[in-house]
């Protein structure tokens, strides 16, 4: 089915993204993987090409681009490839998204010309051990000093994309007892710089899939927390997280989409040239109609994809809207990559292949940003709101 949602200028933009894609990422995606995330200086060549800084406002560095359809080129364009740019997803595509809206002035000043060249890398670290989704439940916690200059900061964090390299984590903490009735009140977020005595990256954990991209568990001991680096007001945090968990899924839907495309694609290469029984597998009625299933379904979750998109331009996208969106690109990705692997047979099962890649990769996709189950709730929710029941 035509597309619609792309210019000229989004073309051009896709087409120097393949060719830097296979220059400086496909080469050398096997060792990233090895090493658990791409070289640091890595993040200066993204900088350099403008990636970090395309949504950074011109004052700060950046070229101003408000669209999400810049962001969902690079996520086309990366699955195509079956690879990844490590954690530096998490530093554009959640991080920046925090510092626009509740940095004050100063910080901007002080923080984005560094985050758009990637000097400093950022991420964000909610989860804890044992609270997974429960973000009211975030126990790490933050006390200010008595004579008010800073913040102590104690607790753990776990499954933190990008933690291992960062520069900058923005962590979500308790600064004041959360009230019986409410216990969404009393989180905040502290701009945490890395080097900063007390602070320690713990392991960096062993995942199933997404080998490039560094994932890590933090711990904090007495770190000393500037005033001026928190983001936002003090106790607000909760609500800070729910707005932006809108972009974050929109994003998830955004790669699965995408994932399920490639994975048709490297499954059409696959069995055009793989003979079996002296025919092509892709002669076979039954690799056409699984491939016929495949695309039906990834032609559905483009096009709510395309759309949410669009509302998400113009203000208009929903928490249910994005949680719709990840629930059902997620499951179509799933079942997808999965069929297309078994039309690969036993090589499917080889991680040489891309099919296997992704495979592995798009699993968590149905975990993190809010697990599918939780997407069922919001969506419930809204339902429920709607009919006033």
């Amino acid at each position: 089915m035509r597309r619609s949602i792309f210019n000229s200028d989004h073309d051009v933009f896709r087409k120097s993204l393949r060719d830097f894609i296979a220059k400086e990422v496909t080469p050398h995606y096997d060792d990233w993987e090895k090493a658990g995330h791409p070289p640091r200086d890595f993040y200066r060549k993204l900088g350099d090409l403008g990636i970090f800084g395309m949504e950074v406002p011109e004052e700060y560095g950046g070229a101003g681009e408000s669209s999400f359809i810049w962001s969902m080129v690079l996520s086309e364009e990366l699955t195509r490839s079956a690879v990844s740019f490590g954690g530096s997803t998490t530093h554009t595509g959640l991080c920046l998204g925090y510092l626009l809206r509740y940095a004050t002035e100063d910080q901007k000043q002080r923080w984005l010309p560094a985050f758009a060249t990637g000097e400093t890398m950022y991420a964000i670290a909610m989860t804890e051990p044992g609270t997974g989704s429960d973000l009211a439940g975030i126990r790490t916690s933050a006390t200010l000093s008595a004579d008010g200059s800073h913040y102590i900061l104690n607790g753990a964090k776990t499954f933190i994309t990008g933690g291992v390299l960062a520069d900058r984590v923005l962590v979500v903490c308790r600064t004041s007892p959360a009230p019986s009735d409410n216990r969404r009140l009393g989180l905040s977020i502290l701009s945490v710089d890395t080097t900063s005595e007390g602070y320690q990256v713990g392991r960096k954990l062993d995942k199933i899939g997404m080998h490039a991209s560094d994932t890590a568990e933090l711990s904090f001991s007495d770190v000393r927390v500037p005033v001026g680096d928190l983001l936002g007001e003090e106790g607000q945090a909760f609500s800070y997280l729910g707005d932006n968990l809108i972009r974050e899924r929109l994003g998830i839907g955004v790669e699965s989409a995408a994932t399920a495309a490639a994975a048709i694609q490297f499954a059409i290469d696959y069995t055009t040239a793989r003979t079996v029984f002296g025919s092509p597998v892709s002669a076979f009625q039954n690799t056409k109609f699984v491939l016929a299933e495949c695309a039906a379904e990834q032609t559905a979750a483009q096009t709510l994809v395309d759309k949410a998109v669009e509302l998400f331009d113009i203000g208009e996208l929903t928490a249910a809207d994005a949680a719709e969106v990840k629930l059902f690109t997620t499951e179509v990705a799933a079942r997808v990559v999965d069929k297309c692997l078994q039309l690969h047979g036993g090589y499917g099962y080889m991680r040489e292949y891309p099919i296997a890649r992704l495979y592995t990769d798009t699993r968590v996709s149905r975990i993190y940003g809010g697990t599918n189950e939780v997407q069922k709730t919001v969506i419930a929710k809204a339902l429920f709101d709607q009919t006033g029941q």
